[in-house]
């Protein structure tokens, strides 16, 4: 008959040297979460709470209503749907030249310069600069009577055009000051993800003859293909969520023009909270705000597999 030696018992030092292989990791990753969850989730999901509820400030206690706050925003508050076509509207605008501006710079960056350091921390002066300020200065530029453009307008013999009273127009000014302030942001990571590719690459290329040009097109962007998903995605919940750039560009109205032309949704549920009082609608246009931008996230989800050829 055969008996099994019994297993060593551990001594209290190799037990704690287990257990701190095992389970340091989660507590190093915990503090995100915590924060998250009180910060994030919470307040998420007292936001729904409230959304299902009409809730006046400073009034009577709140009544549970339903989803007749979301039905009041879809169907009777018409600047509600508005605010998504001109949130819509200025993401388009402002992501497509973003990218393609950063992607230039990003490569001529990554060519040998003199002083690159320099050139690196040049772009990145919009991002610290501050937001009030580029408000005030790009108000100048697409102002009616004394702005630049206008200006160059009438120079060429064109009249001078009023930027904020025109839907496309105030489109076009507030997508370029979101332009101006990321597009080097995102030329930084471009460029550092171009310094990862292989420069065996690009001399194999070049000894088969080709040109700079199909070099970029044939294999930095092909090996760009995450970065740009990454940047592209993280562009569309920033110009899903424009805020202060629309608000400067109005001076401060949260009304967004005369006719809510350049209102974005941010825009609306700020405005009915501050000057409606109610929170449970402005609540409710918060979480239609969140279903948007799940919807442009999961679009995005499936250009990536798309592009990775994950049908």
């Amino acid at each position: 008959m055969t008996t099994r030696n019994a297993a060593p018992r551990l001594t209290w030092r190799e037990r704690l040297t287990r257990a701190d292989v095992k389970w340091t990791p989660y507590a190093l990753v915990s503090p995100y979460f915590i924060l998250f969850a009180g910060l994030g989730l919470f307040p998420m999901a007292y936001t729904l709470y409230a959304s299902l509820h009409s809730w006046k400030l400073g009034g009577p206690e709140r009544e549970f209503v339903g989803f007749d706050n979301y039905e009041f925003l879809l169907t009777t508050y018409d600047r509600f749907n508005w605010s998504i076509v001109n949130t819509l509207g200025m993401f388009v605008m402002a992501t497509v030249p973003q990218v393609v501006c950063a992607l230039m710079v990003a490569n001529a960056l990554n060519k040998r310069l003199r002083r690159p350091m320099l050139w690196r921390m040049l772009i990145l002066a919009p991002i610290v600069t501050s937001v009030v300020a580029v408000g005030v200065i790009f108000a100048r530029i697409w102002g009616q009577e004394y702005g630049m453009i206008n200006g160059a307008l009438e120079l060429i013999g064109l009249d001078p055009v009023n930027w904020q009273a025109g839907r496309l127009s105030s489109w076009l000014a507030i997508s370029s000051m979101v332009d101006w302030r990321w597009m080097g942001y995102n030329a930084l990571i471009f460029l550092a993800a171009m310094q990862t590719i292989p420069r065996n690459l690009y001399e194999a290329a070049t000894v088969d003859g080709a040109t700079p040009r199909q070099q970029f097109w044939k294999i930095t962007i092909p090996q760009l293909k995450p970065i740009l998903i990454f940047t592209v995605f993280v562009s569309s919940v920033g110009g899903m969520t424009l805020f202060v750039e629309p608000m400067m560009f109005s001076n401060g109205n949260l009304n967004g023009g005369a006719d809510g032309q350049f209102q974005t949704t941010a825009m609306v549920l700020v405005d009915i909270l501050r000057n409606h009082g109610n929170y449970g609608i402005s609540a409710a246009a918060g979480w239609l705000l969140f279903i948007v931008i799940g919807i442009v996230a999961a679009v995005n989800f499936l250009v990536v597999n798309r592009i990775q050829g994950n049908k």
